[in-house]
């Protein structure tokens, strides 16, 4: 690769960089073709708080049928629902490490991975995320009791957001 073309290449990524930013896009991929056997892949990404945000409100309805169950009881003790409404600041979140697709059982039709009361222990597979057409396990980051799955099979997620507590 010549110095011009690295100069030009790191202007794009410069320039894809600024669009990100303009825009409020979490996620740009770009293919550049220069010819045979000469091309440019990018992926700019970013997190953002407003990612937690997004996640929570595209929680399954059990868990948001969970939550309004237990607002009554927050007002009494006040600490339930932040708890509640929050599930990334639980510190037994398992943050997704990539933004795909999530799917809780190998294949359509066969058990899930885990289920609400599971015992894991670390490293054990506890859903998958597909991205850019690969299955990615996800390895259960301690041991302990799966105590909530935040996440729908088949559901898009984004990096960092949570997708079960594990205590």
């Amino acid at each position: 690769m010549t110095k011009k073309q690295h100069d030009a290449d790191v202007a794009f990524i410069e320039a894809l960089a600024s669009i990100l930013q303009k825009n409020d896009l979490t996620e740009l991929e770009i293919m550049r073709d220069y010819g045979e056997n000469d091309s440019l892949n990018v992926r700019v990404s970013r997190v953002k708080e407003v990612v937690h945000m997004a996640a929570t409100a595209g929680a399954p309805a059990p868990v948001a049928a969970a939550t309004s169950a237990a607002a009554p009881a927050a007002t009494d003790g006040g600490t339930a629902a932040p708890a509640a409404e929050d599930p990334a600041s639980h510190p037994g979140a398992v943050p997704s490490p990539m933004v795909g697709t999530v799917y809780l059982q190998a294949e359509p039709g066969t058990p899930a991975f885990v289920n609400i009361g599971d015992k894991v222990e670390e490293g054990q597979t506890v859903l998958i995320i597909e991205a850019m057409k690969t299955m990615n396990q996800i390895p259960a980051p301690k041991s302990g009791t799966v105590k909530r799955i935040l996440v729908e099979d088949g559901a898009p997620v984004e990096f960092g957001a949570p997708l079960m507590i594990i205590e």
